[in-house]
């Protein structure tokens, strides 16, 4: 079974990451779930950019990879949106990433340096997402897929962002179980 990392979005760690982070679990993965924000969470987008705006994306990156200290290098990163950002990171940056998932975001692969040699990713978004399709986050993703086949990119239909969260008002149980599929067959073969 995977070691994996799972990042939280904007909201911070809210009950619904917890709870996909539990059913990765439930099929025998081990699984950490790191708080960026130190017990803060939000109940709007809005609210949680202007904390990470005070914040500063850098200290959600460094907060990120202080996250895995300790743990071994062998590990699946994964994130949901903003925790795509370090997930993202660590995923090209830390030695022995096994692969990353990258759930309703997607940066340039430049941003963190070249993609590692046969790192797998998988990436998963709503085809009418304002952030991830309208913020051109699909368009890394598809142009990341086009330049190392490891990578594999799903998308579903709808404009719900943050729709694996289950306590959040855009969920979608029925997608959201589609992901899980494709993420437990991913990690299968980690």
């Amino acid at each position: 079974m995977a070691e994996v990392v799972l990042f939280h979005h904007v909201l911070g760690l809210t009950p619904g990451v917890t709870d996909l982070a539990d059913r990765l679990r439930a099929a025998g993965h081990s699984v950490h779930t790191p708080d960026l924000f130190e017990g803060k969470t939000f109940d709007s987008i809005e609210a949680g950019l202007e904390h990470v705006g005070d914040l500063g994306f850098g200290s959600v990156l460094d907060r990120g990879s202080a996250a895995v200290d300790g743990l071994p290098e062998n590990v699946v990163y994964a994130g949901i949106s903003l925790g795509v950002l370090p997930a993202q990171m660590l995923t090209q940056r830390r030695d022995g990433a096994l692969g990353g998932i990258f759930l309703e975001s997607c940066v340039p692969a430049s941003e963190f340096g070249p993609w590692p040699t046969g790192v797998p990713a998988q990436v998963h978004g709503m085809d009418r997402d304002p952030s991830f399709a309208g913020e051109g986050d699909i368009d890394n993703a598809m142009a990341l897929a086009e330049s190392e086949p490891s990578v594999v990119v799903y998308t579903y239909p709808g404009d719900g962002h943050l729709f694996t969260d289950s306590s959040w008002s855009a969920y979608d149980a029925e997608a959201t179980d589609l992901v899980l599929d494709r993420v437990l067959a991913f990690l299968a073969e980690r």
